[in-house]
């Protein structure tokens, strides 16, 4: 009878130095992903779209010359679209 009630007052004498739990709030940094918002590049009309069998050797050269500019320039846009997703 004595080591049942020293057993007991042991398991309440544990309790006694327990209060309410302390709450805390932790911050915790999550990447998270969100969609682009790059703007769309828009396809430009190209010089050499509108070349007939029936022209000039020096007028195609020119309209090739022209629309290899405009892709150089088209693809710099897209590069630049694409980079500001990263």
């Amino acid at each position: 009878m004595r080591r049942i009630l020293a057993v007991a007052a042991l398991a309440l004498a544990g309790c006694v130095g327990h209060g309410e739990p302390e709450i805390r709030t932790l911050r915790v940094e999550v990447p998270v992903q969100v969609p682009c918002r790059a703007p769309e590049v828009a396809v430009p009309p190209w010089a050499a779209a509108g070349l007939h069998k029936s022209d000039s050797l020096e007028l195609k050269v020119r309209a090739l010359l022209a629309e290899r500019r405009q892709r150089i320039g088209y693809e710099k846009q897209l590069v630049a679209a694409a980079t500001a997703c990263r």
